[in-house]
């Protein structure tokens, strides 16, 4: 899909396309590590926040809680997350990332990194300060 023919269109098709792009990028570079976009997604967010549940996840990633269980069970199956009893509410779970979690996400963070470097390399960093401060504002404004 190109972004060419979206000049005058709609913004919010826009962002969507350049989401898809951008996945399917993230998407190639993952696969050395035996993730998906939303794998790598909800290693990162437990990284930065341990302890979130499984419909925290859910929303994060965009999927139904089945979904998210479904995938949350084969980190699991894998050795990178852990779930333990939240503290308060029994039908909870809390997830946790194993070292072995951790590890792999920092070896593929880096890969990311890289990988978004190369697309962002042809816009200065004035565009891609307010390309970023763009984005965190309509998050902020359609929340």
């Amino acid at each position: 899909m190109s972004c060419s023919g979206s000049q005058g269109g709609s913004l919010t098709f826009l962002v969507r396309t350049v989401w898809l792009s951008m996945r399917a990028a993230i998407g190639e570079v993952l696969k050395d590590f035996g993730l998906t976009t939303s794998q790598y997604a909800t290693l990162m967010m437990t990284r930065k926040q341990p302890g979130k549940s499984v419909a925290d996840i859910a929303r994060d990633v965009g999927s139904t809680r089945q979904a998210a269980n479904e995938m949350l069970a084969g980190l699991e199956k894998a050795g990178l997350i852990e779930r333990h009893p939240h503290p308060t509410d029994r039908r909870t779970h809390q997830i946790q990332l194993t070292d072995a979690g951790r590890a792999l996400y920092d070896r593929a963070r880096a890969a990311v990194d890289r990988r978004e470097a190369e697309l962002e390399a042809g816009f200065t960093p004035e565009q891609r300060a307010a390309v970023r401060e763009w984005l965190i504002g309509m998050t902020e404004a359609c929340r």
